[in-house]
């Protein structure tokens, strides 16, 4: 671990950034080069006596998570978190399909979305990072780990608890979008892979998901048009777009409604609670 290349990259970084970059507001008086460290902590979900430490040349070992989670709020191109790893002592990660880094030119364009859900998803349909409107539509799958951070892997192995933001009558059209996504994933990274692993759990688990396999569908594209039930809601209509890294790993998936509709007021109402509970008048 170089501690002294460590500490210096990071207020490199930090200063390189403006609070307008990673959808933070700028305070009037604000006298601060670049994003404060509490800031950068917070954007990482540690403390922020623990970045200090490390810009104080201190402290322990950040592990990989720890530097992963710097490299998202950071905003680094692949190049800067590998060389992030590097100089604190761990290897730099392979640069394969469904990395966890995600791309920061996404990361931009999500910041500016605070008004509709929006959500940045891996090539196995990992939810990488998401806005509070997001979350509180699909709820927070930030605690998972493992196959069950993937949606198509909890479409099959836990239906009762995944398909229940859908509509039952568009289960069946839901399903083959899923594994035409994986399958779509499985050809480019291999048999030998995280998404060879997931298709053989798959297989063993779900005779739903075998069958449709065994169809041969690959498709990436998301359904322009869907309909998603919240728990307190109920029905909201909206329109999806999706716009892809140019390798196609990641995609950030943005959700409206149309304007002055029902769905749309609903939107709003997320958007100003968040995740909140919600509770509404059962008139």
């Amino acid at each position: 671990m170089d501690r002294d290349a460590l500490a210096g990259f990071l207020v490199s970084r930090r200063n390189g950034l403006q609070p307008s970059d990673v959808g933070i507001p700028t305070g009037a008086r604000r006298r601060t080069t670049g994003l404060r460290r509490e800031e950068v902590a917070q954007l990482a979900t540690m403390s922020t006596d623990y970045y200090t430490r490390l810009e104080q040349r201190r402290g322990p070992q950040p592990s990989t998570q720890m530097l992963a989670a710097l490299a998202r709020a950071l905003r680094l191109t692949a190049d800067e978190r590998d060389y992030l790893f590097r100089v604190a002592g761990h290897s730099a990660p392979d640069r394969m399909v469904a990395s966890d880094h995600i791309a920061p030119g996404l990361l931009r364009v999500l910041d500016r979305l605070t008004g509709t859900p929006a959500l940045i998803l891996s090539a196995l349909g990992e939810t990488l990072t998401q806005n509070d409107c997001a979350r509180a539509l699909f709820g927070d799958t930030g605690h998972l780990t493992g196959m069950e951070r993937s949606a198509i892997y909890r479409w099959f192995v836990h239906p009762d608890d995944e398909r229940s933001r859908y509509p039952a009558d568009d289960h069946e059209r839901q399903s083959r979008a899923q594994v035409a996504s994986l399958r779509a994933a499985y050809g480019v990274m291999g048999a030998h892979s995280r998404a060879g692993a997931m298709v053989t759990e798959l297989l063993r688990r779900s005779s739903e998901f075998a069958a449709l396999w065994d169809t041969h569908m690959v498709s990436r594209r998301f359904e322009d048009h869907k309909i998603l039930l919240h728990p307190e809601l109920g029905a909201i209509e909206v329109d999806c777009q999706a716009l892809f890294t140019e390798d196609e790993t990641q995609v950030l998936l943005v959700l409206t409604a149309a304007p002055r509709t029902d769905a749309a007021g609903k939107i709003e109402l997320l958007n100003v609670l968040g995740t909140q509970q919600l509770r509404l008048d059962p008139r």
